[in-house]
């Protein structure tokens, strides 16, 4: 096969649809491996002529993802391999694939190897690690991102179709923004975490990461299947892609409460993704977004750093010297706080709840900066803690509000850095939200991670209601703009699509 062969799933499948082999693509993989040679990436990559061999049996079967490569961070297990968390001391070798590898792999997706990570996932910036530090795909002089470094980048330079990394501050959305690429952060429970090393078990889900937002979310759809031996996995509708309608509410913070940490290039970059969203049809609702920075601070500043204690007390206990020292110092301060510290946050995080819950409500996606500025590899060697929680400013809050979330690459800033929005929805509305990223994604047409592939031309996708949503009639083009109408537009914040009226079909909310 050709060295310059797109990974994405449209191109690989063409590829295969005229004779391309699995075991072809198993070799390109590695030969790209070794070419990059960029050694913070893997912690552990399987055999080559096991992975062949497992290529070569999937033959002409119809799977949904025959012969697409992946790669799982190293926090999920995989079958005889060794899972460590960024963390040798704390290894184990796994007996069997973790709930979602093993859907994925069922599907005839191909598992490369195990990702480098910040340790025990805790981080955004993907400095935290024992092992060499994975250079972000796009500028070596910038942090990777994290918690799943190696999982974007991987992604990004084109060693793989997708990936699988974690998400609980953050992790699935930042390292996208920083490489490029697409970060979906489903629902909470939609994907099973049995298998995956918690970091925070009550917010903690597993992410994807893709080129394109119709693979991340294929990747999604597969994978989201009911597992009733994770006690926190849901019953979730996925939804599905398709066109968004002529007219959407953006909901976005307010000019006096965003918040960028850099010379204003970034803050220009957000208002030009934003004039796109309006030309695909977005009316901006700007509101004052303080309540949203006071649940993210919630995260690393309040009880909730307890649940990460809960995960290595027995290695901080027995073997503190084997824990990264950032993330020692993280999880550590966790023993500050008491049982009644903890049941005070939850009443104030429900509080806060509930003054979020109408601003979510009264518009149809949330729009926000996925990272509010760049970070150096020196910022970090300076300051190891500031820089992590500021590329959190946008991404911490959103687990604890039980939102979902794809973070979308845009158009360039204009210093030439990637620019990345991230859209926000309450959870069980992942189609909706990707729709928009998807139609974001195919109207700005950033270049795929730090590739030089084509944005796969758009296929035309089905215009129907999908799981929980529903199709209305509605008669009569002089019904047109009455309260009926204007009612069923807003009908829960739903994407409601078929609305007739003489005149023909057209989109609604």
């Amino acid at each position: 096969m050709s060295p310059d062969q797109p990974f994405d799933f449209a191109s690989l499948r063409n590829a295969y649809a005229v004779g391309l082999q699995p075991a072809q693509v198993v070799d390109e993989v590695y030969r790209r491996i070794d070419a990059l040679n960029d050694p913070g990436i893997f912690i552990s990559l399987r055999e080559r002529d096991d992975v062949r061999c497992e290529a070569e049996k999937l033959g002409n079967a119809d799977r949904p993802l025959r012969g697409i490569p992946f790669v799982i961070e190293d926090n999920i297990d995989a079958a005889g391999m060794e899972t460590t968390a960024a963390c040798p001391a704390f290894s184990y070798r796994a007996g069997r694939d973790a709930f979602v590898v093993e859907q994925l792999r069922n599907a005839g997706a191909i598992l490369i190897g195990k990702t480098n990570l910040d340790q025990f996932a805790t981080g955004l910036v993907g400095v935290r690690t024992p092992y060499p530090i994975p250079r972000n795909a796009l500028d070596p002089e910038i942090v990777p991102g994290g918690s799943s470094s190696g999982s974007a980048v991987a992604v990004a330079q084109g060693l793989v179709s997708f990936s699988l990394g974690t998400d609980t501050a953050g992790s699935g959305r930042v390292p996208a923004a920083l490489n490029s690429i697409v970060g979906l952060k489903p629902s909470l429970g939609a994907l099973s975490s049995s298998g995956v090393v918690p970091a925070c078990r009550t917010l903690d889900t597993v992410s994807v990461f893709a080129l394109t937002v119709p693979d991340a979310f294929e990747v999604f759809d597969v994978a989201a299947k009911f597992d009733p031996n994770d006690a926190f996995a849901r019953e979730t509708t996925v939804g599905a892609l398709g066109p968004i309608p002529k007219s959407f509410r953006i909901g976005v913070p307010d000019k006096e409460s965003r918040r960028f940490f850099d010379d204003g290039i970034q803050a220009r970059a957000f208002e030009g993704a934003l004039t796109d969203l309006q030309e695909l049809g977005g009316e901006i609702v700007e509101f004052n977004f303080t309540p949203f920075y006071e649940v993210a601070d919630m995260l690393y500043h309040g009880p909730w750093v307890a649940e990460r204690h809960t995960v290595i007390e027995a290695l901080l206990r027995d073997r503190p010297q084997d824990v990264h020292p950032v993330t020692r110092e993280i999880t550590e301060d966790a023993r500050r706080f008491a049982a009644t510290d903890a049941f005070r946050a939850i009443y104030r995080l429900h509080e806060l709840k509930r003054r979020i819950g109408p601003l979510i409500e009264g518009v149809d996606v949330i729009c926000v900066p996925t990272i509010p500025t760049f970070y150096s590899m020196s910022d970090l060697e300076a300051d190891p803690v500031g820089p992590n929680t500021r590329l959190g400013t946008y991404t911490n809050f959103v687990n604890l509000l039980d939102l979902c979330a794809v973070a979308v690459p845009t158009a360039p800033r204009e210093d030439g850095r990637p620019s990345s929005i991230t859209l926000l929805a309450a959870a069980g509305r992942d189609g909706a939200i990707a729709s928009v990223a998807r139609a974001v994604h195919m109207k700005t047409r950033p270049a795929l991670g730090a590739t030089d592939w084509p944005m796969p031309a758009a296929v035309a996708l089905a215009d129907e209601a999908a799981p929980g949503e529903m199709a209305l009639a509605v008669v009569g083009a002089h019904m047109s703009g009455l309260p009926l109408n204007v009612e069923l537009t807003r009908l829960g914040g739903r994407f409601l699509k078929h609305a007739r009226t003489s005149a023909g079909y057209r989109s609604i909310m």
